[in-house]
């Protein structure tokens, strides 16, 4: 597969094509569909948005990530391993959005595919977790494609939109997509 993307994290640089992402969006297409958020895209803003990342990274607690358009510079969209735990799981929630105009490219696959090696090698996790929403059509094809297993329905686990949301959950581990896991489990008891 030709890598199309850069999934890295966003620097202050990164300004212009952040705004520019969030003011160029299509219209919204579904209730999934956050990226059309009315969003304060001030420079004050972005730097507090790369302040909040830089300290949940600090604490091992969150990672989130740009996804970049290689031909273009644009950005498309975001994954991020969020809650991470390490004691004797090493796992994390995986987390995916992309701007409504770059839906339906294949993009959040080959993000998602590429972004394995970044949570099993460079973060250490050993497990991604992904929850969706039983109606949310598009997330549930992408976590199927990939080989995320099914594990089950968390009943009105999140609240979203003023109420709370059932969620499919979804699992992988570095041993499912051929990768050693080389962290270390420790006991927190």
């Amino acid at each position: 597969m030709k890598k199309r993307l850069e999934i890295r994290f966003l620097e202050l640089s990164d300004y212009l094509v952040w705004k520019e992402a969030y003011e160029n969006q299509s219209s919204p297409r579904n209730d999934w569909d956050h990226s059309h958020r009315k969003s304060d895209t001030s420079k004050i803003a972005f730097k507090k948005y790369l302040k909040n990342n830089n300290e949940q990274r600090k604490i091992d607690r969150a990672y989130y990530y740009g996804i970049f358009e290689k031909k273009t510079g644009a950005l498309v969209g975001f994954i991020m391993a969020v809650d991470v735990v390490r004691s004797i799981t090493q796992s994390a929630i995986l987390g995916y959005t992309l701007f409504n105009n770059y839906w339906g490219k294949g993009y959040m696959q080959e993000a998602i595919i590429a972004f394995y090696s970044i949570a099993f090698k460079d973060l250490g996790l050993h497990r991604l977790q992904a929850g969706i929403e039983p109606h949310n059509k598009r997330s549930l094809k992408v976590a199927k494609a990939l080989g995320f297993r099914r594990e089950g329905l968390s009943k009105k686990i999140i609240f979203l939109r003023g109420d709370w949301q059932d969620l499919v959950q979804f699992a992988i581990t570095c041993e499912d997509v051929g990768i050693k896991w080389k962290g270390e489990a420790k006991k927190n008891y």
